[in-house]
């Protein structure tokens, strides 16, 4: 029985293991200049999430660079009574300088000594003029579309959703954000 037991977990287990071993691992580009990555970008689309369950439209992050490899995160957004919801974060470099894999955190500052209080934020894809973005995290849990501009192009957009969906992400939980122009 014990033997009968070992084999069905193996084959409800092996098809997942497969097709996890499929998807490639998340690239970051090759380069990130914080310089010209800061300012405002509007999000255009996301994988909806927890910490944005309030969010019902005019999503925005404010990039600020502090110091050498540090950045503010400024995020905020309307919630559905028309108030605006605003969190202050942190971002840093993880890697080398010009690395596009990222750490943020929206905890405390006492608390940045916590490796569990930092998630990845991987910029994965950047157009050349640093206008729209698609930023994740390397388990593929979280995706971001951003913008400089309130609107995209639809050429553009559907550009770019072919190549996130390259990337291994599943475009079909992407959720619009509306934002007023």
């Amino acid at each position: 029985m014990k033997k009968f037991k070992f084999w069905r977990r193996l084959l409800l287990v092996l098809p997942i293991a497969v097709a996890l071993g499929d998807t490639p691992s998340l690239q970051p580009i090759a380069q990130l200049d914080l310089t010209r990555y800061q300012g405002t970008w509007f999000e255009i689309a996301k994988y909806p999430n927890r910490f944005q369950a309030m969010c019902v439209r005019d999503t925005t992050a404010q990039y600020r660079i502090q110091s050498a490899g540090r950045v503010e995160v400024q995020n905020r957004c309307t919630r559905q009574d028309g108030s605006i919801a605003q969190v202050t974060g942190a971002a840093r470099l993880h890697g080398a300088t010009g690395s596009a894999m990222l750490e943020v955190r929206f905890a405390p500052a006492w608390l940045a000594w916590l490796h569990a209080v930092w998630a990845p934020y991987w910029v994965f894809d950047l157009d050349s003029a640093y206008s729209l973005a698609a930023v994740g995290h390397p388990t593929r849990d979280y995706l971001w579309i951003l913008s400089r501009t309130p609107t995209v192009d639809p050429e553009r957009y559907h550009a770019l959703l072919r190549r996130i969906q390259a990337a291994g992400y599943d475009v079909s939980r992407l959720e619009t954000t509306p934002q007023r122009p």
